[in-house]
């Protein structure tokens, strides 16, 4: 009987610890110089706003050493970008990408479309982008505002925060915002100049190394 009694606590304290590692966010390591990244999402990843080499993906790879392919369309939605992310995770037919840089929403917002459906479809690119072995790492866009951008304070949509918590993963959070509110730093309303992805990527590779997928 006691032998019965013991072997029933063990499983039950071996489900305890299971079900604790579940919840917990998953350890990440330090990517090394020369991985492949794929920086995937709308025209402020494509670089509208500068001159060619001035984007925030280039800028990121020489901060971080890593081989960071741009994948930003000008114009694209997060429906749209759920339809193509699976062709671009291919654009590599030698090797896979570790990480995916997603930055996409900021033209839903400007079509009036709801944060809900938009929360829906960035939800389908992560799981696509974990289908394929990559780790997803999501930039928060704001919801612009004629207002917001006056008074130099647009916050981040809520939707970023609420992914990354749901699907736990790390955030670049804030970073976006701070640059669409500094008219220093945009070349229009809703895009950056070279000074603002300059901005954005070090913001950026400050959250990679929070999440320690970048070597501090």
């Amino acid at each position: 009987m006691k032998r019965i009694r013991l072997t029933r606590l063990l499983a039950l304290l071996g489900l305890a610890l299971f079900l604790a590692a579940c919840g917990r966010e998953p350890k990440l390591q330090p990517l090394p110089t020369g991985t492949a990244v794929l920086a995937f999402g709308d025209s402020v990843t494509f670089g509208t706003g500068a001159k060619p080499g001035e984007d925030y993906p280039t800028r990121l790879a020489a901060l971080t050493g890593w081989n960071i392919t741009n994948a930003g369309i000008p114009g694209d939605t997060a429906e749209n970008a759920r339809q193509r992310i699976s062709a671009a995770l291919k654009d590599l037919p030698e090797t896979r990408y570790a990480l995916v840089i997603i930055e996409i929403g900021g033209n839903d917002f400007l079509r009036r479309r709801a944060e809900g459906p938009v929360k829906e479809d960035i939800r389908r690119i992560i799981a696509t982008v974990r289908e394929a072995g990559a780790q997803p790492f999501l930039v928060a866009v704001p919801r612009f505002s004629v207002i917001g951008a006056a008074v130099g304070s647009l916050p981040d949509a809520a939707l970023y925060a609420e992914l990354a918590k749901e699907e736990k993963l790390p955030l670049a959070a804030g970073t976006f915002a701070e640059v669409l509110a500094d008219t220093g730093l945009r070349a229009d309303a809703v895009h950056p100049n070279e000074a603002g992805y300059r901005k954005l990527a070090e913001g950026i590779a400050a959250a990679l190394k929070d999440s320690a997928l970048l070597q501090p």
